[in-house]
């Protein structure tokens, strides 16, 4: 079909001046118009035949949600000049056509976007809540159709599933449609609607931009409208938003509350949403199946199948949890008369019978808490000899522990809900804890007929175990959990026997016998067992407790406690931002929109408040990694002996002094301990000029030494960012060099010496500005440039030259130094280049705050002439220890090989993934300080596409920086213990990220 056609079509008829572009579509045409005067419009000519009355139907009810709910992200008709909506008119081959015209909705279709967040899937169920709002009051004679993809009449694939050749496939559509037989007597009792009847994932479409959340941007295509139930429409949507998405019951959560939030659900209408959707997916089944026996050869009738059969043959969702968990999702009770249950238990509350034998009114509490407790001291490993000891902190009497409290000591791989450590895992507590001796007794709060009993006595699960049933007045089921006991139970109890009210009838089993653990009892309350029978999670996952604090309500009534007294409030986020805002200066800036509160931390991961893990692949301060034993030992027996200065002899500040001294080539033979990189790097200025007598300096474009005005003097980073200072005339900048972006390319074999001939004309500047040259201060790689490894040999001729002009050479090692780069321990080393001054800061610290400058004797005698040199904590007892230990622990764990290994690995996975996507210009770095370099289509530097990945790698709990002139560059940058299985998740992160924007 001629699109000139067509567009003599839209001049003639709408008055649209525009060129065209055909679209998919399978029986009709339709075409993309863009209007010479800049608008986009979609013309669509059904096919020759198509009746009038289902044009007219989608062209009323696109008018009417026009009209009652404008801001819906619907198309809205272009009526032609003289007010007609439709038009008859013969297309090329004089066959005529019902025509008409939509504008164009921007965005692309949902199908074709990743990824499918659940902040998305919210807003969709919006959208889908409030269009069907919008349709209840609308009416036209065409609704009342009969068709196929009527959802109320999907039994119409009973009689047809023997065309389904496979029999277990067969058997489980079988299954399905049986499940929709039960419900269509309920399903026939609710009141009908229009609804959209196909919001399908190429039906919606959702905004396209980088930056900002994904929205959907709209909701087309209203050609199988029907009259039918709400919940058929949005049955059929979450149809869709299951197929291949990594958590699909989540998915469904967010979609029937953001339907709830604008258009309020029955707990009867969610509890018909699972059997619908796979009514669904089975009815799309059966009718391609049908379609392609009526065409064999074509062979994209059942494509759509795979994710279908995908689904419904590996996502065994238990239907009853499913349908706790959107209860919950739209806080309504997960079971019909669990409200009525919390009634009754409310009602009691201070009448049953003490659990512990006792009132526990005035039983102190214990906190196990991310916040509060270091238990275990390695959040992934629990070995029996700290779990036994657990809580010993707060004594040998009865105390009581949390219940919705987060906690680490849950490290079992069953706890976890991926491959990797920093994946999702269950931390927060769904119990209260009753801590007391082994063997105390345990009474029955209320009368409750035994439903489980058993031995679980695997490492830190629950020893011995007993689940309860009780009932209230009225007959509503609830239960009760009774872990870490004593064995003896399991011989005594037997399923089916009562308990009664104030008996004793078990034990607190002790570290052999309770799984592991110190003595307590583990209490519980549920309102279901659906989808958790005997196998009860304990714990939950922070990001699902709107399911698991519904499912097990605070348990405080059946102990006679006021709610308040058991509930664990971690602290406040939104609070401490608040807090932080207040008091701090706006310039002091926090990574992400959504700041993560970071509470403890291991080797090369962290954990938020709520004890979710993050890989941390971004702090080069904690060098051998966060909260390492010997560093936490070493700091206390110090701080428990005394903590001086450097005015007093103390044998810690020689050998802290020897030890980086044997790790350095001569000359270099003194040290000054400071506190700081930044204050290291201000002395080395001092040092720089007290030797030679001038001022001037040279040193890189965008570097970084520091915070104090004299090195922001020569940190461009800082004096040329929007606010700062300026370029002050004792500094020259010279080009950083940088092979890739830079003026001179990797394929140029001079250009370790035409980078450093930059200089000459730097130092004859200062020169004739009356500036004799100081010397030359650089990040050995700079780093705030973007991760740059210089020409080999670049460094020495460049020394050569400052040298040869009078002036000393400053390494900054901040970045580099102390085994980072894996072959080397310094990176003047790689660079074949001996420097005068070498500045270490805050990873020689591993975050205890420290600074070390080590020079020439002859350069600290040329400093000695003038005043007295001191600061107070540099060089104090503590931190020489402190430092000391860290170079140590380099050295005994192998810590520079492991650089050098897990570099390798991560560098050949990225330079991968740089064949895979064309968004990766660079990838570059040694050891673990690494930088990939991210660029548009035409080479650019892709700030935004940067931003985006940065933030997606936080979404996958992965912390990583970005750095680099244009901001474009990915900074890799972790502790040193990072190993094999983490390298593993940040090359799968990112993949999984960099598809995501082929997508976009």
């Amino acid at each position: 079909m001629s699109e000139l056609h067509w567009a003599n079509v839209l001049k003639t008829s709408w008055g649209i001046s525009a060129t065209l572009a055909r679209l998919d579509g399978e029986y009709d045409l339709n075409f993309l118009a863009q209007g010479d005067d800049g608008q986009d419009y979609i013309l669509k000519a059904m096919r020759p035949g198509c009746e009038a009355w289902l044009v007219d139907m989608q062209i009323k009810a696109l008018d009417h949600l026009a009209a009652c709910a404008p801001k819906l992200p619907c198309p809205r008709v272009i009526h032609t000049p003289k007010g007609a909506a439709m038009l008859e008119l013969a297309d090329d081959n004089g066959d005529l056509r019902l025509v008409w015209l939509q504008n164009k909705l921007p965005g692309q279709c949902y199908a074709k976007i990743a990824p499918k967040s659940q902040e998305l899937i919210h807003h969709l169920g919006q959208v889908l809540g409030e269009t069907g709002k919008a349709l209840q009051d609308f009416h036209h004679p065409g609704l009342a159709r009969d068709f196929k993809w009527d959802l109320m009449q999907a039994g119409w694939i009973a009689p047809k599933l023997d065309c389904i050749t496979d029999p277990d496939r067969r058997a489980l559509l079988t299954e399905i449609s049986q499940g929709f037989a039960a419900i269509e007597p309920t399903l026939g009792g609710l009141s009908s609607q229009a609804i959209h009847n196909d919001a399908n994932d190429y039906n919606i479409l959702v905004s396209d931009a980088l930056s900002g959340p994904r929205r959907v941007s709209g909701l087309i295509d209203l050609g199988d409208m029907c009259t039918a139930p709400r919940i058929c429409d949005l049955a059929i949507a979450a149809a869709y938003i299951v197929l291949d998405h990594p958590t699909p019951e989540m998915a469904l959560a967010a979609l029937v509350s953001g339907y709830h939030a604008t258009n309020p659900l029955t707990a009867t209408e969610i509890d018909l949403l699972w059997p619908l959707l796979r009514a669904r997916l089975a009815v799309s089944i059966v009718n391609s199946t049908l379609e392609a026996a009526k065409n064999p050869d074509d062979p994209y009738v059942v494509i759509s199948q795979a994710p279908a059969w995908r689904f419904l043959e590996t996502q065994f969702l238990h239907a009853g949890l499913l349908t706790a968990r959107l209860r919950a999702a739209c806080e309504l009770p997960v079971v019909d008369g669990a409200d009525r249950v919390m009634t009754y238990l409310e009602a009691q509350r201070g009448s049953f019978a003490p659990l512990m034998g006792v009132e526990l009114t005035d039983t102190p509490m214990g906190s196990l808490s991310v916040e509060n407790s270091t238990w275990p001291q390695n959040p992934f490993h629990m070995p029996l000899e700290e779990a036994a000891r657990v809580g010993a902190e707060f004594g040998d009497g009865l105390w009581l522990g949390y219940y919705h409290e987060p906690r680490l000591i849950y490290t079992a791989a069953a706890f976890r809900n991926g491959a990797y450590k920093a994946s999702d895992r269950r931390t927060v507590h769904l119990a209260v804890d009753g801590f007391a001796a082994a063997g105390t007794p345990l009474y029955a709060p209320l009368r409750g007929e035994v439903f489980v009993v058993e031995n679980r006595d695997n490492h830190l699960d629950y020893g011995g175990v007993i689940i309860l049933r009780h009932e209230t007045p009225e007959g509503d089921a609830f239960y009760t959990l009774y872990g870490h006991l004593g064995p003896e139970c399991c011989d005594r109890l037997r399923p089916g026997e009562v308990i009664e009210k104030g008996a004793a009838f078990c034990r607190l089993g002790d570290a052999s016998q309770n799984g592991g653990w110190a003595p307590h009892v583990h209490f519980q309350l549920a309102l279901t067992t659906e989808g958790i029978e005997a196998d009860w999670p304990g714990v939950g996952d922070p990001d699902e407790m709107y399911l698991w604090r519904a499912v097990c309500p605070n348990p405080a009534a059946l102990l006679n406690l006021p709610d308040a007294k058991v509930h664990y409030q971690p602290t406040d986020k939104a609070e401490v931002l608040a807090g932080r805002k207040a008091h701090f200066g706006g310039n002091l800036s926090l990574t992400y929109s959504d700041p993560v509160m970071l509470v403890r931390g291991w080797k090369h991961h962290l954990f938020d408040e709520w004890g979710r893990p993050y890989l941390d692949a971004y702090n080069n301060v904690p060098h051998v990694g966060h909260a390492h034993p010997r560093i936490q030992a070493v700091a206390a027996d110090q701080l428990k002996r005394i903590n001086s200065n450097t005015r007093y002899l103390h044998p810690a500040q020689t050998a802290f002094a020897e030890k980086i001294l044997s790790k350095l080539p001569a000359p270099f033979e003194v040290c000054f301990f400071v506190n700081s990189g930044t204050e290291a790097n201000e002395l080395a200025l001092r040092l720089a000029r007290a030797h030679t007598g001038a001022k001037g300096m040279v040193t890189p474009d965008h570097g970084y030494h520091g915070n104090t005005t004299g090195v922001i003097d020569v940190s461009a980073y800082k004096f040329n960012a929007p606010g700062g200072t300026g370029q002050v005339d004792w500094v020259e900048l010279v080009e950083v060099a940088d092979d890739y972006r830079g003026s001179i390319k990797r394929d140029d074999p001079d250009r370790a010496q035409k980078y450093a001939d930059l200089v000459d004309p730097a130092i004859a500047a200062l020169q004739n500005r009356g500036h004799a040259v100081a010397g030359f201060i650089a990040e050995t790689f700079p780093s705030v440039g973007g991760q740059i490894i210089p020409p080999q040999g670049y460094l020495a001729l460049v020394y050569q030259k400052i040298r040869a002009a009078g002036g000393v050479c400053i390494a900054d090692e901040v970045q580099t130094g102390l085994g980072r780069l894996g072959d080397y321990y310094f990176g003047f080393e790689h660079q074949a280049a001996l420097p005068d001054i070498v500045v270490l800061g805050k990873p020689i610290g591993n975050g205890h705050p420290l600074g070390v400058l080590v020079t020439s004797k002859e350069i600290a005698d040329s400093f000695a002439q003038g005043p007295e040199f001191f600061s107070t904590f540099g060089g104090s007892t503590l931190s020489c220890r402190i430092g000391k230990e860290v170079l140590d622990i380099v050295d005994d764990e192998g810590l520079q090989d492991n650089a050098r290994v897990m570099g390798a690995e991560l560098i050949a996975g990225l330079r991968a993934l740089q064949q895979q996507y064309t968004c990766i210009g660079d990838v570059r770095g040694m050891g673990l300080f690494l930088g990939l370099e991210l660029i548009n289509p035409d080479g650019s530097e892709a700030r935004e596409i940067c931003a985006y990945v940065k933030n997606r790698m936080r979404d996958h709990r992965i912390l990583i920086g970005s750095e680099g002139p244009k901001d474009n560059i990915l900074k890799i940058r972790p502790p040193l213990t990072i190993d094999r299985d983490d390298v593993g998740m940040i090359l799968e992160s990112l993949g999984q990220i960099l598809a995501e924007l082929d997508q976009a």
